[in-house]
Parts: structure tokens; C-alpha cells; sequence
């Protein structure tokens, strides 16, 4: 999972250099491609099927402005000064997965557009902090969700982070909001993505095939780490070495 988790966190800072008024998603996609293989691994997200939709075409999922997860790529999405695009990809490398998400400006962005990805990589860190043995899943949501709704903000109805291991999607699911002292306890060994994905405007989403929007057309941030529970601090996979390599 190590090796995985490094795969997205050198894509993920190398698409950061790639974000620049003008560039298409599907660039950014075939890029990310390309780089996955190059290193061994292959994308998670290409070809995952759920019940009722076709298999997921792409290798990131490129979300742009109000959409918060799951957007496809294409040629026709091209970026523009003051867009925000959140990127989310999974890699899967000797039979395991990694999987991290960042949101990015495109050139010079609003100021509420900074403050939302500011107290959205806050509130993930915030969680992280709580991913420790002898704690519970609740601790980490609540973290989150109290820390998002103090901020003025909301955290995107009924999309959660998860375990993560041998396959992408593994118990236990890990919410954005929740109680503390609730849910399974924290041990050593286990793995985990944590990804709080926050509105500006409303909890409430829509659902459109594979995409998730803002119901109200608000800005949405999205960012993801996958982290290993030890003895001790959480370790941060994805940050290959670097926490918040990728941001």
C-alpha cells in the first residue's frame, strides 16, 4: 500500500503543475494514465463498476467548481481562471490500493474559493489527528464535521470515506460528520481513506450518473489522504514522506 499511496502522491503534485487555464480534464486523465503505468501500478478507478451505471471511463475523477466527486473526464471540460477542480485517483500496485484526492485553484481564484479548500484541508487534517489506536471512527467525523460546520460550511450529504486494502471500497465507512466515541475502534494495521468533500452553500447534493453536484450550483473542495492506524502518530501513505506533499 506504501508503494500505491506514493504513486498518487508524486501524480498528484506533478497534475499540480499541469492545472492552468486552458488544459482539458481528459489531458489531465490520459497524463495520469500514462504516469500510473509507467511506474508499475495500475488505475483503481478505470473500469470500476456500481449496480445501474456504466464502468467508470477514467483514470482520475475530475471535478470542477460545484461538483464535488466523480466528475468524468473530457476534452469538452476546459479549465478556466478561477476554477477550482478537486482530483481524486486510486491506484492499485501488487494487488493493493492507495487512494488520495486534492482540490486545486486554476490560476488566481475568489477569495471564498480559498477559504473553502483552506478549511477543507483543515477539516481533513483535523480528522487525521484523531485516526489513532484506541479511537474511534466517530472521533474522526466528528472532528471533521464539527470543525466544517463551525467554519460556516457543510459537509456533502451521504458521501463517506472508507477502509481500503485489497479492495478500494472496505469497511468500515468513515463519515464526515458523526458522535464522538461512536462507531468500530481504531487498531493498529488497519488502513483508511479519510476525505471530507465541503460545500459552500448546502449539505444537499444531486446526483447525475456517475457525478455528484452541490445541489444549489455552490463551490465544492474535496481532499483525501489515505492513512495507516499504528502504535502510535497515523501514518499518512499518500504523503509520500511529505505530509501534505501533494497540496
Amino acid at each position: 500500500m506504501r508503494a500505491s499511496c506514493r504513486i498518487i502522491a508524486e501524480l498528484l503534485h506533478e497534475l499540480g503543475k499541469m492545472i492552468l487555464p486552458g488544459v482539458n480534464t481528459l489531458e489531465l486523465d490520459a497524463f495520469a494514465y500514462d504516469f500510473i503505468l509507467a511506474r508499475g501500478g495500475k488505475p483503481a478507478f478505470k473500469g470500476y463498476t456500481v449496480p445501474g451505471l456504466k464502468p467508470f471511463p477514467g483514470t482520475i475523477c475530475a471535478s470542477v467548481n460545484s461538483t464535488i466527486v466523480h466528475g468524468l473526464p473530457s476534452a469538452a471540460k476546459v479549465l478556466q481562471e478561477g476554477d477550482i477542480i478537486g482530483i481524486d485517483v486510486g491506484v492499485i500496485k501488487d494487488g493493493y490500493h492507495g487512494d488520495g484526492a486534492c482540490t486545486y485553484a486554476v490560476g488566481a481564484i475568489s477569495a471564498p474559493a480559498q477559504r473553502l479548500m483552506q478549511v477543507t484541508r483543515e477539516s481533513l487534517y483535523r480528522g487525521i489527528a484523531l485516526a489513532r489506536m484506541g479511537k474511534r471512527v466517530g472521533d474522526i467525523s466528528h472532528a471533521i464535521g464539527s470543525y466544517v460546520q463551525e467554519m460556516g460550511y457543510f459537509v456533502a450529504d451521504s458521501l463517506t470515506g472508507h477502509g481500503i486494502g485489497r479492495d478500494l471500497h472496505e469497511e468500515p465507512q468513515v463519515p464526515n460528520t458523526g458522535i464522538p466515541g461512536r462507531g468500530p475502534r481504531l487498531k493498529p494495521g488497519m488502513t483508511i481513506a479519510i476525505e471530507p468533500m465541503v460545500n459552500i452553500g448546502t449539505n444537499k447534493v444531486k446526483e447525475q450518473g456517475w457525478e455528484f453536484f452541490a445541489a444549489d450550483d455552490s463551490l465544492s473542495a474535496h481532499y483525501e489522504h489515505t492513512i495507516l492506524i499504528t502504535a502510535g502518530e497515523p501514518e499518512i501513505l499518500t504523503s509520500a514522506g511529505r505530509i501534505g506533499s501533494y497540496e
